[in-house]
């Protein structure tokens, strides 16, 4: 067990040839050895894995390797690499920031590089870290990083750039490190199984990669983690269930699902997923990557952004054959919409199934505000006679009575739709109607009944709360309706307020009664109650002198407990 080595340390490169992914930076750094053209101050910074230190030391080795190789790579056979491998070099130094940090540390470690190294040409000082040292300890820094002694270089490593002082990354010569790509990692990760004696599917290792997320080091750990998982036979299942991943069979039977409108088989897949372990949220997640890759499917120009193997590729190419990107917009559209009511939701299931009904459906969310807008009341249209025809006689046509708008329980069926709509919209509508018969010489058409009036006035209500004018909604609530001399409304308020809130609504509600109550001799006059305005409290005065009269022994608990009471 003590000779075990972990293959994120065993296979750790040891020249520049070895570092996978970051050719572009390793090729610069051989340049500047092989022309002699070396800065003073390196700063590496990337995502975590990605080799920063790891090139560090290779540059650090190079720069003091006594039989450098024509590639200018070091030959890990002189003394200074020896020494280096050993861990007994005195020209290089790593010094981790995280816990060296302070501004006393800084202050050694530039009396340290006043002294010239005992072998080699340079002194070299790695810093790993370099984020987390303090802002004092930067500004210790700053002179020193600057203005070095000649035979000393700094190179810096972070993984948060942000977080590094402008005045230090100005006096640094910056590499940027890149993710590593999927087919970089699956290359490195065949040679390693293949040293292993490890048997692995190429679809383990390219999920493998993937989960990694560009980090070699992470891919490395999985790789030991699942070999010793397998005994060193990694298949794809092996590698889903020891990475809790779901496998890609699943979305493609979803899709078949939601082309052939199979609601049953969608929720009983769904049902399978959530018995296997997983959640929700995994499932539309990987649902809405899986028609992404539908859609960059459909193009022979985007496919290769998939980055899976061959055979899965071909499968996500026939897949998409048979969908179009309606279809694939509106899905990942509903998945969005899914994905953020379940951040907030205690029933995550239920709308994830529904979600996964309307994908069935097919019906896009334009068309579902368009099928659930509000349609405006029917018209009411009059009845229209066709002339009649004679040989003998000319004829003319029969003059149609105009329909009588309708009673009110239309008016009841209609509120739903009719309560979205504005006061002015309605009676805009109102008009549009056919009028009732004009009044002849003033005379009322039907008598005011209290059924409608009450019913019209409780609509008109209605009304008034869906546009949010809550202040006159209650007034109107909380009316007492009067009919006298048989065309004269007679509603009584509480307050002035509330008769002028009313009067400035007169005319509409007005014109609404008339109408409806089919009597243009109606009028409508607004009364305050005398007898509720003495009822109203007003003052704190009044409201304790109110409460006492209710309770009177709130007078001896003020008493009491020598209270006092802002009047």
């Amino acid at each position: 067990m003590g000779d075990f080595v972990v293959s994120a340390l065993k296979y750790r490169p040891r020249n520049f040839n070895t570092i996978v992914g970051q050719q572009a930076i390793t090729q610069t750094l051989q340049n500047a050895i092989k022309n002699n053209q070396l800065a003073q101050a390196f700063l590496f910074c990337g995502p975590r894995g990605v080799g920063k230190t790891t090139c560090a030391r290779v540059l650090a080795r190079a720069i003091n390797c006594e039989k450098l190789l024509k590639e200018v790579e070091p030959c890990n056979s002189c003394n200074s690499c020896d020494n280096y491998n050993n861990n007994q070099s005195f020209n290089i130094h790593e010094i981790d920031a995280a816990s060296n940090n302070s501004v006393d540390d800084i202050r050694n470690l530039v009396d340290q590089v006043r002294f010239a190294p005992q072998t080699g040409n340079f002194s070299i000082y790695i810093i790993d870290e370099a984020h987390m040292l303090s802002k004092s300890a930067f500004n210790a820094f700053l002179k020193t990083l600057e203005e070095p002694p000649r035979h000393a270089i700094f190179i810096l490593a972070t993984t948060e750039k942000h977080k590094i002082i402008p005045t230090i990354l100005s006096r640094c010569q910056i590499f940027d490190f890149k993710r590593i790509s999927v087919e970089d990692i699956v290359s490195q990760l065949s040679v390693v199984a293949k040293n292993e004696g490890v048997e692995v599917a190429k679809d383990a290792l390219v999920l493998i990669s993937q989960k990694a997320d560009g980090a070699m080091r992470d891919a490395l750990s999985i790789f030991d983690r699942i070999a010793n998982f397998t005994e060193n036979k990694v298949s794809l299942q092996s590698v889903q269930e020891n990475l809790n991943i779901l496998d890609w069979n699943y979305f493609f039977k979803a899709v078949e699902c939601f082309l052939n409108k199979d609601i049953q088989s969608v929720l009983l897949l769904f049902d399978k997923v959530i018995n296997k372990g997983f959640d929700g949220v995994t499932f539309i997640d990987g649902l809405v990557l899986h028609f992404r890759n539908l859609l960059v499917s459909k193009d022979s120009a985007t496919i290769q952004l998939l980055e899976t193997t061959e055979s899965v590729k071909e499968m996500y190419v026939d897949q998409s054959k048979k969908t179009d990107n309606n279809f694939l917009l509106n899905a990942i559209e509903r998945c969005a919409e899914c994905a953020n009511q379940l951040k907030n939701s205690n029933a995550p299931r239920f709308f994830i199934e529904l979600t996964l009904m309307q994908i069935c459906s097919n019906e896009s969310i334009e068309k579902k505000k368009i099928r659930l807008k509000i349609i405006s009341p029917v018209k009411s249209e009059p009845v229209k006679s066709e002339p009649v025809k004679s040989e003998s006689v000319k004829s003319e046509p029969v003059k149609s009575e105009p329909v009588k708008s309708e009673p009110v329980k239309q008016i009841a069926r209609q509120k739903k739709s009719l309560a979205t709509l504005s006061v002015n919209e309605f009676l805009s509508a109102e008009e549009k109607k056919e009028e009732p018969t004009k009044l002849n010489n003033g005379d009322s058409k039907d008598k005011i009944s209290l059924d409608i009036l009450n019913k019209t006035w409780e609509y008109y209500s209605e009304m008034l709360k869906t546009e949010g004018r809550n202040s006159l909604y209650h007034t109107m609530c909380n009316k007492k309706l009067e009919i006298k001399d048989e065309t004269k409304i007679i509603l009584s308020v509480e307050s002035r307020i509330q008769k002028k809130e009313v009067e400035n609504e007169k005319l509409k509600l007005l014109n609404l009664l008339r109408k409806k109550l089919n009597n243009y001799k109606v009028t409508l006059e607004v009364l305050v109650d005398e007898k509720q305005k003495k009822d109203l409290v007003y003052t704190p005065k009044e409201k304790f002198k109110y409460m006492v009269e209710k309770n009177p022994e709130i007078r001896l608990l003020k008493d009491q407990f020598n209270l006092e009471i802002d009047f």
